[in-house]
């Protein structure tokens, strides 16, 4: 029997209890409203505090073996959870109850946090389609990033995936990476042109916003070819839609949890609704107008290199072959997903990177010498040298063993998407306990990301070293910022490599440090789609 089934929906209970009452009221010649209101009142009480809150969780479930944080199931520790950074309760609660642990939302609703590396291996490899995203998460997700790769399910991801793989390969990332270069260059040059402009050496610039800029010019131009160009117009609409969507104000925070509940509540008549609708008008227009453009490509056999122009060339031959390929709408959708998820993830974690760097300047000086080995050109003062194309041709960021430790460190110390949250479909078992159907289960990077049992007692330090001598509990699951197995991100090379191009072209001109006039980024970190902090990432550039 699924979890849900056993537990009995408040809806039933509201209409069994009316039905007896009317049926009582009817016999006996009683009141019917009186008698049904009172039945009411007193048959919903019990129900929510009696056998949700209490006994059901404790007496019934087929989750009251699992190693449960105390607390009352009345209210749970639901406001541990939304009070503090996404993941950090759950820390402490895998430390002292084990890898797989229960806790409480209000009125008993129970959720499972899974940090152990068999179960993971579980859920992300073995039977990943038995756990889908709850309908409830995707409901203001899919208004801004539209039901592509990220939120499809079941067979339809697949055939998402398999239409997609061309275009993310290995090989197609490397021709764009003169796309990533040019991009990052500029955003550089922007930097050094405003700080001459003010004559001077040092500059505080929030770093976030700068980059988001960055990020959606590259995937606008090496995912699309498209040239959206906020770097130079940052009031762009595409932009403010972004900006839109990620608004911090008590009361949007509010709502945008709510609507996780109540859906209909995305119709009350508030500034983040309109705002919301304004926002998804806008990406809707640009990602229809940009995939009208690449399938007539397509159709006439235009050779771009861009990754939807791939993507429209596989689809058409799986719809020759007679496979299903994707429709206009779903291509549609997979443009929404890759401007939203694929820019702003990224822009995140190099801002968190830069900002590590700010803070651990022996980090910084020892990456910046490692750069200098491998690209000289990088640092040098002719613009014609830093922008030669040739050499960006050479410049292979994999080749940089240095940055690749800082930027997994940095990937594993803050991860941009702290969690995912699943649902299972059918009864399974994880590790040694059953899960009945309906379960909810969080996956929390930015819980296992951090966990001394896979990464030591040095697990809340920032060492990028330690990528050389991992222990042997570091296991492929103890490093979950991009997820595993067939839902693992598809863009995992893409954002790589663009992460790494962006670190080299920034310090090889600026010298980044704290800026103690500003607020500590990691002291409020505030999670919607990325973890990202509640006043943005301002450091201090010294010009080289």
């Amino acid at each position: 029997m699924s979890n849900m089934a056993a537990r009995v929906t408040l809806t039933p209970v509201v209409a069994a209890t009316a039905a007896a009452s009317v049926a009582y009221a009817r016999k006996f010649d009683e009141p019917l409203v009186h008698t049904v209101v009172s039945a009411l009142a007193t048959a919903v009480p019990l129900y929510l505090f009696v056998w949700m809150s209490w006994l059901y969780p404790l007496y019934f479930s087929e989750l009251r073996r699992v190693p449960t944080v105390p607390g009352n199931p009345l209210w749970g520790q639901f406001f541990t959870i939304i009070m503090e950074e996404c993941g950090v309760p759950q820390r402490r609660w895998h430390k002292e109850h084990g890898p797989i642990i229960r806790y409480f939302f209000p009125f008993g609703a129970e959720r499972l946090s899974i940090a152990d590396d068999e179960a993971l291996k579980h859920m992300t490899v073995k039977n990943p389609y038995n756990y889908p995203k709850p309908v409830r998460a995707k409901l203001w997700m899919v208004r801004i990033l539209g039901e592509g790769v990220l939120l499809a399910e079941g067979q339809e991801h697949i055939n998402q995936r398999k239409a997609l793989t061309a275009g993310f390969s290995i090989q197609s990332i490397r021709a764009l990476t003169p796309i990533f270069w040019e991009k990052s260059l500029m955003m550089a040059k922007l930097w050094r042109e405003e700080m001459r402009a003010s004559g001077v050496k040092t500059m505080s610039f929030e770093v976030l916003e700068w980059l988001n800029r960055c990020t959606l010019d590259i995937i606008g131009k090496a995912g699309f070819g498209y040239e959206i160009d906020s770097l130079t117009d940052p009031d762009v609409p595409i932009r403010e839609a972004y900006r839109l969507v990620f608004a911090f104000d008590l009361f949007s925070r509010l709502l945008h949890g709510i609507q996780a509940f109540i859906p209909a509540s995305k119709h009350i008549p508030a500034k983040m609704n309109r705002d919301m609708e304004t926002s998804r008008s806008i990406i809707l227009d640009k990602a229809t107008e940009i995939i009208t453009e690449k399938l007539d490509e397509a159709e006439n056999n235009i050779g771009s290199k861009d990754i939807l122009a791939l993507i429209a060339k596989e689809n058409k031959k799986l719809k020759e072959a007679g496979e299903p390929g994707l429709s206009f709408n779903t291509m549609r959708d997979q443009i929404m997903t890759f401007l939203g998820a694929g820019h702003d993830t990224t822009a995140t974690a190099v801002a968190w990177t830069i900002h590590l760097l700010s803070t651990h300047p022996h980090v910084q000086s020892k990456l910046r010498d490692e750069i200098q080995e491998h690209m000289p050109f990088l640092f040098h003062q002719d613009e014609e040298d830093r922008f030669d194309a040739a050499q960006i041709a050479a410049a292979d960021p994999d080749r940089l063993p240095y940055l690749d430790n800082v930027c997994r460190e940095s990937l594993r110390y803050i991860p941009p998407i702290p969690m995912t949250v699943r649902q299972s479909i059918s009864d399974d078992k994880i590790g040694p306990y059953k899960v009945p159907g309906g379960t909810v289960i969080y996956v929390l990077a930015n819980t296992i990301n951090r966990l001394p049992a896979y990464w030591g007692d040095s697990a809340d330090e920032f060492d990028p070293d330690r990528w050389d001598n991992l222990p042997a509990t570091a296991v492929p699951n103890a490093f979950m910022t991009f997820l595993q197995g067939p839902r693992g991100c598809i863009g995992r090379k893409f954002a790589e490599t663009e992460m790494k191009i962006l670190v080299c072209c920034l310090l090889s001109m600026f010298e980044f440090q704290r800026d103690f006039d500003t607020p500590d980024p990691e002291e409020w970190k505030m999670w919607r789609l990325v973890l990202r902090p509640r006043d943005g990432v301002t450091v201090k550039a010294t010009l080289l």
